[in-house]
């Protein structure tokens, strides 16, 4: 018996490392295979992203036309821009409020559209096609559009608003330093809200129809249940749409540079249309990627400050 039990446990102990050697050998084989799935994927991001990135960053500390070879100046260009740069502070300027109109009214509309097409209807889908609409055309074409809306003589606004007896309101809606950049910022939350309010729309299905009906039963208004049940539970979804909102507000290149080209006297420039200006019209592509850091910083210093106040509330 005991030559057999030996015989047994050494038995065992030679074909127990068999099947660990096997999984072992599995997962290596597993593994090879993963990483020769993510390879095309790492090398397009490294190429046409991360490489990208660090060679602006390079460009930042340095003096460079484009032609001859580029001069390191080190924090030159950063400081330069914070303390003597008039049409940087203006620019900015812009941007905070364009960004702010845009995020504030963008936001505020998808989320009203998205309340009141909740139902999935025929006449709720027809409607969230007909704001969505807007979003899968080219932002050029939407700029023309809208600057023939904007057009003081021929212009549809204008005709409309001397149409009905309102003369004094009939303004050079793309050449007034004062309204220009508003009017675009309008154009802007035309153009996007739609897609927001698809991204609402499924955040507010997600809560469970239980707590609308508890709230009922304790009597509460419609406002009641917005303001207790609604709005915090759309926070996270609030998150979501805020972040991507801020970001379409400091890239309205296309829209701003098709409508006004900056105009009239820088006083629709935003951050991205001066770094175009500053490379391809002036050619000092090292001042340009200095702005485009101070474009990421910016945005991921909202975004964050967004996030913070909200995880605050939920």
């Amino acid at each position: 018996m005991t030559n057999i039990d030996t015989g047994a446990r050494k038995g065992t102990g030679t074909r127990s490392p068999k099947p660990v050697q096997s999984s072992t050998k599995l997962k290596r084989i597993h593994d090879r295979r993963f990483a020769l799935m993510i390879l095309p994927a790492l090398l397009i991001y490294a190429l046409f992203y991360l490489y990208p990135t660090l060679s602006n960053l390079r460009y930042a500390f340095t003096e460079w036309d484009g032609l001859l070879e580029p001069r390191f100046i080190g924090f030159e260009n950063f400081t330069r821009t914070a303390t003597n740069d008039d049409i940087f502070r203006k620019v900015l300027g812009n941007n905070i409020e364009f960004s702010f109109l845009v995020i504030i009214f963008q936001t505020a509309f998808s989320l009203i559209f998205a309340i009141f097409l909740l139902k999935n209807t025929r006449t709720s889908i027809a409607l969230r096609t007909l704001y969505f609409f807007p979003t899968i055309l080219s932002s050029v074409s939407v700029a023309l559009v809208w600057m023939f809306i904007y057009e003081p003589n021929l212009g549809a606004l204008n005709t409309l608003l001397r149409g009905v007896g309102l003369d004094s309101l009939a303004l050079s809606w793309l050449g007034s330093e004062t309204i220009t950049l508003r009017a675009i910022a309008f154009t802007q939350v035309w153009f996007h809200t739609g897609q927001m309010m698809v991204v609402y729309i499924a955040g507010l299905q997600q809560i469970p129809q239980e707590l609308y009906e508890a709230a009922e039963v304790d009597g509460a208004s419609r406002w009641q249940q917005f303001k207790s049940v609604t709005w915090p539970m759309a926070l996270p979804t609030t998150a979501v749409v805020l972040a991507y909102t801020t970001i379409q507000s400091f890239r309205a290149f296309d829209l701003i540079y098709t409508m006004t080209g900056g105009g009239p006297n820088n006083s629709t420039n935003i951050l991205v249309t001066l770094i175009y200006q500053s490379a391809f019209g002036e050619y000092r592509f090292g001042y340009a990627a200095s702005l485009s850091v101070y474009l990421v910083v910016f945005i991921l210093l909202l975004t964050w400050v967004q996030r913070r106040i909200l995880r605050t509330k939920y």
